[in-house]
């Protein structure tokens, strides 16, 4: 299988789990999504779910690390680095429409099969907007606050827009978060 196929078979395993959760994603649910059969899956995966699990994850962190938190610790200009985290946000969580798996699975019980992946996630994204808002000038303590802080709140935000149905809170609040973070 070509990297393309795999990436594709990938995004749509995410998609199973975003919308089913670990326990809910079913063997007939994950082959109806990706278009192929049982024994290709165990192929591609021969440790089966945890292994589908565990490869989403690592595209999500591949995707957050490329798109957000490598541009919060690297860009000299430390503001449009922040605005960009939220308009990338605002793009991945499609104005709020999709779940934050790794939030979810930290809700769940599924925190405890990948319990590591979960954490890293969390405290990579705190300490690169951390390192961004020290860079613009806050001082050490209080920008990893803030950045705790931030990165709660767009948890929650995520969660609000989806139980309000309110398509337009998810990107108001980081629009907002954005500005109140830079000045």
């Amino acid at each position: 299988m070509e990297q393309q196929e795999r990436a594709a078979v990938i995004a749509a395993l995410g998609e199973v789990f975003r919308e089913h959760g670990y326990e809910g994603a079913s063997l007939s649910l994950i082959t109806a999504r990706t278009g192929l059969g049982k024994g290709s899956l165990y192929h591609l995966f021969p440790g089966g779910k945890q292994d589908m699990a565990a490869e989403v994850l690592e595209d999500v962190a591949r995707w957050f690390e490329e798109q957000i938190f490598r541009p919060l610790r690297e860009q000299t200009d430390t503001k449009a680095a922040i605005i960009a985290m939220s308009e990338a946000c605002i793009a991945y969580f499609r104005g709020g429409g999709r779940v934050c798996l790794v939030g979810a699975w930290a809700l769940s019980e599924t925190r405890d099969r990948f319990r590591i992946q979960i954490m890293t996630y969390f405290s990579a994204w705190r300490d690169a907007l951390a390192d961004a808002l020290a860079r613009g000038g806050v001082a050490e303590h209080t920008a990893r606050r803030r950045a705790e802080e931030a990165v709660a709140l767009i948890q929650g935000a995520l969660v609000a827009a989806r139980a309000l149905n309110d398509a337009a809170l998810f990107p108001r609040v980081l629009r907002d978060l954005s500005a109140s973070l830079v000045s």
